[in-house]
């Protein structure tokens, strides 16, 4: 009878010990899963924002054509571009901005 009282604790703790290793491991890994998303989402929110400050920001575009493109790039004035439709073999030019707007 004492084997058996000394053996039942043994034996539920080993239980215990087995089942709490395994709910860590399971932690750990969805806590990695996690970490990961966060990764690839932290580096596609740089991403955007960086697009973003170079998107709105003509006067940092300004400065880097003027530091690595010397005359390469020039500024032309929007009323002077034009759209370019072919439709059914006939070519149509069009104004993209318009003086009355």
């Amino acid at each position: 009878m004492k084997k058996f009282w000394f053996l039942t604790p043994v034996i539920l703790l080993i239980i215990s010990t087995t089942v709490t290793k395994n709910s860590t491991k399971q932690l750990d890994k969805k806590i990695f899963e996690i970490n990961e998303n966060i990764r690839v989402l932290k580096d596609k929110h740089e991403l955007v924002m960086l697009e973003y400050s170079y998107l709105t920001s003509p006067k940092k575009l300004t400065d880097y054509q003027k530091k690595y493109f010397d005359d390469e790039l020039f500024q032309i004035d929007i009323e002077n571009l034009n759209w370019i439709e072919i439709q059914n073999n006939e070519v149509e030019i069009k104004k993209i901005a318009n003086n009355n707007e």
